[in-house]
């Protein structure tokens, strides 16, 4: 079988058995830890059956506080391909406000484990959802996958979770605090102030001006974050202030 094939049907036969109660947070870094299981592979081989033994793989998913952007803002970060490029551009052509939501994420590798246990995937399953619901745990998942591409199978999950949390979380909450409103046509876009400059930038922008005059980042860090948003002009002369002055 073909590997895209067999890719695809990694990500048909995935199934999230459990979601973590809340979303990815719109105001911090949020861990979720993963319980993969998935049947040996090697069990089809050996002839022995699939309710003999059960792979299970921990881990921890660490994503970065979700970033608001613009069409023109992503073509500013290096790193894309040129599909991925045009397509960034046909969206900027169309309407250079439309609101992106960045998720950065990082797979804690120190936390990764991984048993082999002698039960059915039913029977480990049971337990583990006892012990979570014990422990209380609301940022734990699930996740019953593929054994010869489990980690398939936990991007399926992770693809999942950050479009629910967009829809559930990110949006309704930037539209709360206006940082976002609907255009028009129905989609979300960010809003200016007088100024031109995007709402959701400005806090951020000021926390990187006031690390800049403690010379915690360089002037680097800052000027590129001002041009990415495309608002340089606008905080120019506070910009060259501080050379002049010092």
């Amino acid at each position: 079988m073909e590997l895209n094939k067999k890719i695809k049907q990694a990500i048909d036969n995935t199934e999230v058995i459990l979601d973590p109660v809340e979303l990815i947070s719109s105001h911090s870094s949020t861990t979720v830890r993963y319980y993969m299981l998935t049947v040996p592979m090697y069990l089809q081989f050996e002839g022995r059956s699939k309710d003999s033994e059960t792979v299970v793989r921990e881990g921890k998913i660490t994503w970065q506080k979700p970033k608001l952007l613009t069409p023109s803002y992503m073509l500013r970060v290096e790193g894309f391909s040129e599909e991925a490029r045009r397509a960034l551009e046909m969206l900027a052509s169309e309407d250079d406000d439309l609101a992106m939501v960045l998720y950065r994420l990082k797979l804690a590798k120190d936390s990764e484990k991984m048993d082999i246990v002698s039960e059915s995937l039913n029977s480990v399953l049971d337990r583990i959802i006892d012990d979570i619901n014990k422990r209380g745990e609301k940022h734990t998942a699930i996740i019953k996958g593929v054994d010869e591409f489990w980690d398939v199978s936990l991007s399926k999950f992770t693809q999942e979770l950050m479009t629910k949390s967009a829809y559930l979380s990110q949006l309704p909450d930037m539209l709360e605090r206006s940082a976002i409103g609907m255009s028009s046509k129905g989609f979300p876009v960010v809003t200016r102030d007088n100024a031109g400059i995007p709402i959701a930038a400005i806090k951020e922008i000021e926390l990187l001006f006031k690390l800049f005059e403690k010379g915690e980042i360089r002037p680097s860090k800052l000027k590129g974050e001002l041009d990415r948003w495309g608002v340089f002009e606008q905080y120019q002369d506070r910009f060259l202030g501080f050379f002049k002055k010092n």
